[in-house]
């Protein structure tokens, strides 16, 4: 049952809950949606709040070449979710544009749901373009991203009070998409104590009842927009303000953001001469809590942002979730409990070393079969596989494994035969993620039956299931510092496939040489390079862990093993919200 009064609110731009609910493109919906169960799971008083795309992120096309291409997809909210009959207004550009929420409930182990609110502006009130605010994830301009951030931040608080979820104490931001919230709370504060002006004890109140979690140390993922566009869709001259101080105008921004000294500089938040209003550092002003999402990442946050006190809590998987069928089985056989207590999957270490072989090589004829379905190629379930799934886009490296395919064709030769099993999909503006596909599709033709690749189109969480529980090995070759966590692998350590990666995100925590999986380059990103990283990949694959494949069976499954009892056991999402209420939320 679903508590009356949430005591957190958890916003994130997208989020992941069934395969066939477009509402999300890749890891940040697949952490939130995980998140959520774990929430449910463990009875915590929560309510989350996201957009509602009509017409998703997009279905990914692949033509002979590789070259990919997007069409809208096509779903209908009323078959998954039910459309709520409260209704509230967000002031964009001096309209007033209308908003209602479908519900969808998750519910956990015992009954206790967490209740998800997707927010919808296609109502026949508002004009055509004000419609089609919530049509497409992470499409259009800045002018588009910016209205949809205004609808997901402040529409949400404001959807929040018409459901009447009215004594929320802690709302967390997934990422800086939502941070426009804390403006809706200023406003929120200084009208509940009848201010005409916000003061330091509004941003106090506000500061209190944050909590922000950045997710990327890559400058693409902090959203920034130009003061001008801000103040043009902020605009709300519709509105009466007497003898009041409008609290999303720029003089109320800049005033809070720089004159008094309530907040960081203005320059800081407008990340410098650009002159441009940045939502990761409005949040981190305006929170009380703040974390990346690995050690390292905290870290790496700490350098980027300066004085801003970052914390860390490392990313998990919902596990339940992402155990495969045959492991599930065998888990609850040798580990009841597994799913109530994630930790004990520690004891995974007990199990026959045979029952865990025949439990992957099922889940790997389960994975065989979808290549087939997907590509018409058959691959051998007795053949060594490297599964590689990740959003294509430079920093991932997806084409490192490519980069030479002679070394390729003489790991085949003399430590086994290989296969590689590749998805993903690139953003429709990212040009040079959509060439890495197509040189992938090229490497598949030149090394044809020596190293056969096949790459399933139209990556989902169907796709993503049976390639962590199926691949004999899941590859991560992110240029570090670049990865913040990743949790693909983490889904795969459940399913005991081992790591082989990059020292970079949760790797470097859960790196444990030839026992966990095995490590690429260094663990100094200063002195990591492609030509080494290469090499060192390479040299992993043809000395160690294909030999390892085809000649040491039980040694192999003992890697296997540990990485259930050591990795699966901890990389939980059950963890990680355990160490959220403890750190942030209460």
């Amino acid at each position: 049952m679903e508590t009356a009064s949430p005591s957190v609110a958890y916003f994130s731009m997208e989020i992941a809950l069934e395969p066939d609910m477009p509402t999300y493109s890749g890891g940040l919906g697949a952490l939130a949606g995980d998140t959520i169960r774990s929430a449910a799971d463990l009875e915590l008083p929560m309510v989350a709040v996201s957009l509602l795309y009509r017409n998703g992120y997009f279905t990914q096309h692949l033509d002979e070449s590789g070259w990919q291409t997007e069409t809208p997809i096509d779903w209908n909210p009323s078959d998954y979710l039910v459309e709520q009959p409260e209704r509230t207004t967000v002031q964009i550009e001096g309209r007033a544009v209308q908003v209602r929420a479908w519900r969808f409930d998750v519910e956990g182990l015992t009954g206790h749901t967490v209740p998800v609110f997707f927010l919808d502006t296609d109502l026949p009130e508002n004009t055509e373009w004000d419609r089609q605010l919530t049509g497409t994830l992470y499409g259009g301009d800045d002018h588009y991203r910016l209205c949809q951030e205004t609808v997901l931040g402040i529409g949400g608080v404001q959807m929040l009070h018409a459901l009447g979820y009215d004594q929320v104490q802690r709302f967390h931001m997934n990422e800086g998409h939502a941070s426009l919230l804390t403006l809706a709370l200023l406003d929120r504060s200084a009208t509940q104590h009848e201010r005409e002006a916000i003061t330091r004890q509004d941003i106090e109140t506000v500061r209190e009842q944050c909590v922000f979690t950045t997710h990327t140390p890559v400058p693409a993922g902090h959203d920034k927009f130009s003061l001008d566009l801000v103040e043009r869709v902020l605009d709300r001259s519709s509105e009466q303000f007497v003898d009041a101080e409008d609290p999303y105008s720029m003089e109320t921004l800049r005033r809070i953001l720089g004159m008094n000294g309530e907040l960081q500089d203005l320059h800081e938040v407008t990340q410098g001469s650009d002159n441009r209003l940045n939502m990761t550092y409005l949040a981190l002003n305006l929170s009380n809590y703040v974390n990346g999402v690995a050690k390292k990442h905290g870290e790496v946050s700490r350098l980027m942002f300066g004085d801003y006190p970052v914390d860390s809590i490392t990313n998990g998987v919902h596990a339940s979730s992402w155990v495969a069928e045959p492991f599930r089985a065998l888990f609850d056989e040798h580990v009841p409990g597994w799913e109530e207590d994630n930790f004990s999957l520690r004891y995974a270490l007990k199990i026959p070393r045979e029952k865990i072989w025949e439990a992957h090589q099922t889940a790997k004829e389960a994975l065989v079969d979808e290549v087939e379905r997907t590509t018409g190629q058959r691959f051998d379930p007795n053949v060594f596989t490297i599964g590689f799934a990740r959003r294509m886009t430079p920093y991932k490296r997806a084409d490192l494994l490519i980069s030479d395919l002679d070394r390729l064709r003489m790991i085949a030769e003399r430590s086994g035969p290989l296969q590689i099993i590749y998805a993903g999909k690139a953003h429709p503006r990212d040009e040079e993620g959509k060439r890495i596909i197509q040189r992938i599709f090229n490497a598949k033709d030149a090394l044809g039956n020596n190293v056969r690749i096949a790459y399933i189109p139209d990556y989902n969480k169907r796709t993503t299931r049976l390639m962590v529980s199926g691949s004999d090995v899941w590859l991560n070759t992110p240029k570090p510092p670049n990865e913040a966590s990743g949790t693909s692998g983490m889904k795969a350590a459940l399913n005991g496939v081992p790591h082989l990666s990059i020292l970079d995100g949760w790797w470097l925590e859960g790196w444990i040489e030839g026992t966990t999986g095995w490590a690429i380059g260094t663990t100094d990103p200063e002195t990591s390079n492609r030509t080494d990283d290469a090499t060192s990949m390479y040299g992993k694959l043809r000395h160690v862990i294909v030999p390892k494949y085809y000649n040491d069976r039980s040694g192999y499954v003992d890697v296997m093993r540990s990485a259930i009892a050591l990795n699966g056991s901890f990389f939980n999402t059950q963890r990680m919200v355990q160490q959220y209420v403890l750190k942030a939320y209460f």
